[in-house]
């Protein structure tokens, strides 16, 4: 007892998954699972980047309670890494040992345990000048570990590749780990000259020219500023490149249904979802596709000749969303979907459940509200007919964030629900557009469109908006 104790104190201080701060309540352990799974088997980095899937996979493993199988990972971790770097392995080896170190401890060798902690205390000797919280190899694996793992450590794996690439600037893994996580977390800047994330995917694929998931990413953030020649010349080359990489292929999809290319970004996905089945992000690419689709049918066709196509099509995106957060349970954007499809295909309590575990979700997540919002406000306008409800809900989404694309469709929806009102309620149709000006920046025409609500009868929360409008303009 007093051996395993001592033990436990030494093990505290490695680096490796057992002191991350990994902790099971922030994932979707299945969905992980799957994902690491599905990178060792279409090789997903190389040896390297399998040998450390390998590291996350043991992690897992062991938190699924099967020690056994995490051994196996581990050591195929071990083996990977010494074939990959041969020679100068040492480094890239820190965080197997420890993970094994731990795992043996938890399996209750002791010996075994011991026999990793002095593999570990060796290295050290050999490289005493620095700890092994200061190798680029150990911050490297440690951000993506934190990244693969949750989004709630997105921020601690930013800093981790940024420390990395302090340390090694022109390591093409940190390089392009560091690009993907800012490509996750960047909020739009006004222009592409001002993206720290562009800047780095190109930083990156300098460093990694192989990489055409690099390529496609920056060819999706281009597509948001409208940069369209570049993004889908990016797009072509990384297909022709790579055309057997899933994930590959569901970026490239993905940016052809934003660009209205449906059909072809459901044949991409299609081919993508035969080679990783599991993938939730896949399915719910579909269902965004088929509701495109639905929603083209609804503007081209005839009441009477679309319904039974427009009723097939929304069969193919509910099946893909339940898909989605089977496999992923707490997808808060395909549940959002889901919930909305489900009150389009009048099953209003089924829809009205799912929002509410979906809301509580997104406050659990901190995370995804602002879906939330905007598809329970169309929920709410389309299919219970509830346009107060609809109305707070709009609001709700478009404080949260003006400038993202559910802020900007409250904003038209709102718009277009006070211009049918102006006529038999000008006070609340004229507070509604203050209340869009106000939130979008536009103080004079906010302050314009409260004085004409307030004209017609006063309001104590008008007032006090034009107050404070009044006030910040002095």
């Amino acid at each position: 007892m007093t051996h395993a104790k001592h033990l436990k104190t030494e093990l505290r201080q490695l680096e490796c998954h057992f002191t991350w701060e990994l902790k099971k309540e922030d994932t979707d352990i299945t969905d992980l699972l799957n994902r690491l799974e599905e990178n060792i088997k279409i090789n997903l980095g190389g040896k390297a980047g399998v040998a450390q899937t390998y590291n996350s996979l043991a992690f897992v493993k062991y938190l699924l309670g099967f020690p056994t199988e995490a051994l196996s990972c581990l050591q195929k971790s071990e083996e990977l890494t010494k074939e990959h770097h041969e020679n100068d392995c040492d480094k890239w080896l820190i965080v197997t040992y420890g993970n094994l170190a731990w795992l043996q401890y938890h399996m209750k060798s002791y010996a075994e345990c011991e026999s990793y902690l002095e593999k570990l205390r060796d290295i050290a000797e050999r490289f005493p000048m620095e700890p092994a919280s200061a190798h680029h190899e150990v911050l490297g694996e440690k951000a993506w570990a934190l990244f693969k793992f949750s989004r709630e450590n997105y921020e601690r794996a930013k800093e981790c590749f940024r420390m990395a690439l302090e340390l090694e600037p022109n390591e093409g893994e940190w390089n392009a780990g560091y690009a993907i996580v800012l490509y996750r977390t960047e909020t739009e800047p006004s222009n592409p000259t001002d993206s720290p994330t562009i800047k780095q995917l190109r930083r990156a694929i300098e460093t990694k020219p192989g990489d055409d998931v690099l390529k496609v990413l920056l060819g999706l953030k281009l597509a948001t500023y409208k940069k369209y020649n570049e993004a889908e010349s990016l797009m072509e080359k990384a297909l022709e490149n790579s055309p057997e990489d899933p994930h590959v292929i569901r970026y490239v999809g993905k940016f052809f249904r934003n660009q209205g290319s449906v059909e072809r970004a459901i044949a991409l996905l299609k081919r993508a979802l035969e080679k990783t089945p599991n993938s939730s992000f896949i399915h719910h690419q579909l269902a965004l596709c088929y509701n495109r689709k639905k929603t083209n049918l609804f503007q081209t066709q005839s009441l009477r000749s679309k319904g039974a196509e427009i009723q097939r099509l929304r069969n193919q995106c509910i099946c893909h969303l339940e898909m989605a957060i089977t496999l992923k349970p707490s997808f808060i954007f395909a549940m959002s979907e889901l919930a909305l499809q489900y009150g389009e295909n009048h099953h209003i309590f089924k829809a009205e459940e799912l929002f509410q575990t979906t809301f509580q979700t997104a406050e659990e997540k901190k995370y995804g509200s602002q879906v939330v919002h905007f598809h329970y406000a169309q929920f709410q306008q389309h299919s219970k007919k509830c346009e107060s409800l609809a109305i707070k809900h709009y609001m709700e989404c478009l404080k949260m964030d003006p400038g993202t694309s559910e802020g900007k469709r409250s904003a038209g929806s709102l718009k277009s629900i006070a211009e049918r009102k102006i006529g038999r309620n000008p006070k609340e149709a004229f507070g509604i557009l203050g209340f869009i000006h106000k939130e979008k920046g536009e103080k004079r025409q906010a302050i314009e469109c409260y004085e004409k609500a307030l004209s017609y009868e006063n309001n104590e929360e008008y007032l006090q908006n034009l107050f404070h409008l009044r006030l910040s303009l002095e």
